[in-house]
């Protein structure tokens, strides 16, 4: 057999071509960089991209899609792992790992992530669009919370509160990564970030929910009139709480 029978027939052969998806991405980021975001038309994308204007549709309603391809797909899996989420679980542990999912998205192409941070700083509109992905991720952990406090006093407000927590501190500690071109542990600033919620709102922490009396435990009332003294009032509960 000769030596060119043996060679490999893949050797010297082009490499396959991205999906047509992620041939828009690429042609959208290189243009945006090279001649900027306001410059660069959809049919600038689609001729360096070598497809028509009907495949950019297919994928991407509009310019500002294309800057932000994933996170239809990170929303709906954040969206399947709170619905798994049994009953019996921590809800602020939870909604902290559905947080995580999205860090992920940004940690998987950490070059692409950065050139879209700073790319989102240069443009409004894009930072108003921004926006309201970040609302519809919050709308996610606040609608999960918000059944878990079903029939608890102030359980929608408190839910809200959480969810706009957790959204501030991911973002916090995920855009710090992003000024940092990238570099050092994502996911460990953002874990410390989320352990202030937890601190503050879970059942442990300063903040926490109050929690509904086990069966067979007692209940302390004490009555006290306005105005008395906090040595008083201590010792009327302690009073209380002896049976006296």
């Amino acid at each position: 057999m000769s030596e060119t029978s043996r060679r490999d027939p893949s050797a010297g052969a082009a490499p396959p071509k991205p999906p047509m998806r992620d041939a828009l991405v690429a042609a959208a980021f290189r243009l945006f960089l090279e001649r900027g975001y306001e410059q660069t038309t959809v049919d600038d994308i689609v001729a360096l991209a070598g497809v028509g204007r009907r495949s950019f549709f297919r994928y991407f309603p509009s310019k500002e899609d294309v800057v932000f391809p994933d996170h239809e797909r990170c929303l709906a899996d954040m969206t399947a792992f709170l619905n798994s989420a049994s009953d019996q679980g921590d809800p602020i542990e939870r909604v902290c790992d559905a947080a995580r999912l999205v860090l992920r998205m940004y940690a998987e192409n950490p070059t692409f992530s950065v050139q879209r941070y700073r790319l989102t700083k240069q443009v409004p509109g894009l930072r108003a669009y921004e926006l309201s992905v970040v609302w519809r991720y919050e709308r996610a952990l606040a609608a999960h919370l918000r059944a878990r406090f079903s029939g608890r006093r102030g359980g929608t407000l408190h839910a809200d509160v959480i969810a706009a927590a957790v959204v501030a501190a991911h973002n916090n500690a995920l855009r710090s990564w992003l000024r940092s071109d990238g570099q050092g542990d994502a996911e460990a600033t953002v874990d410390q970030a989320l352990r202030y919620v937890r601190h503050t709102f879970g059942t442990d922490g300063p903040g926490g929910a109050p929690q509904e009396p086990a069966d067979g435990e007692d209940v302390v009332v004490v009555i006290s009139r306005r105005g008395a003294p906090m040595w008083r009032v201590v010792q009327e509960i302690e009073s209380a709480w002896a049976g006296d």
